[in-house]
C-alpha cells in the first residue's frame, strides 16, 4: 500500500508525523537506499526499505491501545533525566512498543492512553481536534460563584486566557471536589487556573477523555481498549 512516508515513519514509531517531516528534511531517510529530503514521498509500504540514520524501520502490524490509570509519582516521558519511575513500567508485560498519547503530570492521576499506533497520537494530540478532558480536582477551599464564572469565561495562564471551560462542586468539606472540564492541553493547566482563582490542587485525577472513562479501573493497572472505543477514537 502506498502511503506518504511521514506518514511511514509516525506508524513504524520513529516520531509523530510533525517531527518525521523534520527528520525527512534533515536528509536522515533513506528509501531503497536513496536519501529522501523532501515531503511528499509516497513508499510502498509492504516493500519497500526505509531506514532513518542507517537503521531499518517497519510499520508494526499489529497495533495496541491501552488505558492506563497512571498513579501519582510516574513520568509520561519515555525516558527522564533523573530516573524516575515511568508510565512504562506498569505495562512491561506488553509484549509490543507502546507510546503515552500526551502527558500527565508527575504528581497526576488518572486515565492515559498508551498505544503504537502513531497516526492515532497524532490525532488525539492535535490542537485542532480540541477533545474534551474532564478532571477530578480536590481543592484547598470553596470557590465562589464569581471564581467559578471566570473559570468558565477563559483565565489569564502564563500570559494567556484559556479556552471557555466547565467547572461543578461536587462535594464539599475539608477539601472541595471540583469537577472540570478543558478542550486544551497546555502545562498544568488545571492546576494554573484552578491556582488563578485562589484554589490551591492538592490532588488531581483524570477521569475522561472524549467518551473515553476510567471507570473502576484500578491506580497502576491497565487494559485494552475495546473495539467499541478504538472505532471512536479513530474516528475523532
Amino acid at each position: 500500500m502506498l502511503i506518504r512516508l511521514h506518514k511511514y515513519l509516525a506508524e513504524a514509531q520513529v516520531a509523530s508525523r510533525r517531527k518525521a517531516e523534520e527528520i525527512i528534511l534533515q536528509g536522515r531517510v533513506k528509501v531503497n537506499g536513496k536519501t529522501i529530503a523532501e515531503l511528499g514521498t509516497r513508499v510502498e509500504s509492504d516493500s519497500d526499505v526505509v531506514t532513518v540514520d542507517g537503521k531499518r524501520v517497519q510499520i508494526c502490524e499489529k497495533m495496541i491501545y491501552i488505558m492506563l490509570n497512571k498513579p501519582e509519582g510516574c513520568v509520561t516521558t519515555v525516558k527522564d533525566q533523573f530516573d524516575r519511575k515511568s508510565v512504562l513500567d506498569y505495562v512491561s508485560d506488553v509484549k509490543e512498543r507502546v507510546y503515552p498519547v500526551g502527558r500527565l503530570d508527575y504528581d497526576t492521576s488518572g486515565l492515559l492512553i498508551l498505544t503504537n499506533d502513531g497516526d492515532l497520537t497524532y490525532k488525539l494530540t492535535h490542537p485542532k481536534h480540541n477533545i474534551e478532558k474532564t478532571y477530578i480536582a480536590d481543592v484547598d477551599r470553596e470557590p465562589d460563584s464569581s471564581d467559578m464564572e471566570r473559570f468558565k469565561n477563559g483565565l489569564i495562564i502564563d500570559g494567556r486566557k484559556t479556552a471557555p471551560a466547565e467547572i461543578e462542586v461536587i462535594k464539599k468539606g475539608r477539601l472541595t471536589s471540583l469537577k472540570i472540564k478543558i478542550h486544551e492541553g497546555r502545562n498544568r493547566q488545571v492546576r494554573k487556573m484552578c491556582s488563578a482563582i485562589n484554589c490551591n490542587v492538592v490532588r488531581l485525577k483524570r477521569i475522561a477523555e472524549g467518551n473515553l472513562e476510567l471507570g473502576r479501573l484500578e491506580k497502576g493497572k491497565y487494559r485494552y481498549l475495546t473495539a467499541e472505543e478504538i472505532v471512536y477514537i479513530k474516528g475523532l
